[in-house]
């Protein structure tokens, strides 16, 4: 919503300023112009990104302007999760706590908590650590540098949208100055004309210009932050479970190795001890408790 009211107060300002000036806003409409700028912005993305890359920008694209980061009751039902998982491992043999790991999709623990195992990529990763842990030949140290490496990987691979977006956005003041060069070269050769024919031609090609840098700092740009900021946050999730999980494999009780990854969050998404007592930790009992279901 922020991305959408932002690009209406931008647009209004611009086009209200120019009419207010005296301008005629029918002048910035150029589709040639744009059609150059554009293209030769989007030829140049294809070009320099893979594939994956290139659908990975629709989609960061789509989760910036809807805003789709972990909300709090997604951190909650992290440590509710993580909370019956721990519990398990302290207290449980471990042929029992490897059925949860080895099949999370048919475990109660999981089940339990729809949005995280949806998340097939956060899934993975609590699994593949919880599974070191039952394993207990690994020091704790060597683990976090682990998660800490794995952690980066992820963050680098979410973020590489808003990298090619930046680099895009950069370049657009001079792709501008390509449709405006071109826009000349059409003006010089209608020297002849009458002034008003000849005007016509150069404002069009200096419209070339202003949409370059304006599309660069005004439009890409900022978008290109609100996709790393919005990447970033859904990195979360691994920053509690590293926490979390590096807190008990130092001896500490579930209960307090929560309080590590609870105190990651941000101060204005973290919920509160009683919230996390009242809802995560109460909501994880049962399930933790109940039988691991079968694959059909």
């Amino acid at each position: 919503m922020g991305v959408l009211i932002g690009l209406v107060v931008g647009l209004g300002s611009l086009l209200g300023g120019f009419i207010a000036m005296g301008g005629n806003v029918g002048v910035i409409w150029q589709p040639s112009e744009y059609i150059i700028i554009v293209g030769i912005a989007l030829g140049t993305f294809i070009i320099a990104n893979p594939l994956y890359t290139i659908k990975d920008t629709g989609l960061a694209f789509v989760e910036a302007v809807t805003g789709a980061v972990p909300k709090r009751k997604d951190f909650i039902a992290i440590l509710g999760l993580l909370y019956a998982l721990m519990r398990d491992l302290r207290s449980k043999p471990r042929n029992e706590v490897e059925q949860h790991i080895d099949s999370p999709q048919n475990s109660a623990i999981f089940q339990s908590f729809p949005s995280i195992l949806k998340d097939k990529e956060l899934t993975q990763y609590i699994c593949d650590y919880a599974r070191l842990i039952v394993i207990g030949n690994a020091r704790s140290h060597e683990i976090e540098a682990l998660m800490e490496q794995e952690i980066s990987t992820v963050k680098k691979q979410k973020t590489k949208p808003a990298s090619a977006v930046s680099t895009v956005a950069d370049a657009m003041p001079a792709l501008g100055i390509c449709a405006a060069v071109l826009g000349v070269v059409k003006a010089m050769g209608a020297i002849d004309q009458s002034p008003e024919i000849l005007g016509h031609y150069i404002a069009a090609a200096l419209i070339g210009t202003f949409i370059g840098i304006f599309l660069s700092y005004a439009v890409l740009s900022p978008l290109a932050t609100k996709i790393k900021l919005t990447r970033e946050k859904q990195c979360q999730p691994f920053i509690i479970v590293k926490q979390s999980l590096i807190a008990f494999m130092n001896g500490a009780l579930p209960q307090i190795a929560l309080e590590h990854g609870r105190k990651t969050i941000s101060s204005s998404e973290r919920p509160t001890i009683d919230e996390v007592e009242n809802e995560a930790i109460s909501h994880a009992i049962q399930p933790a408790s109940a039988p691991v279901q079968q694959a059909a």
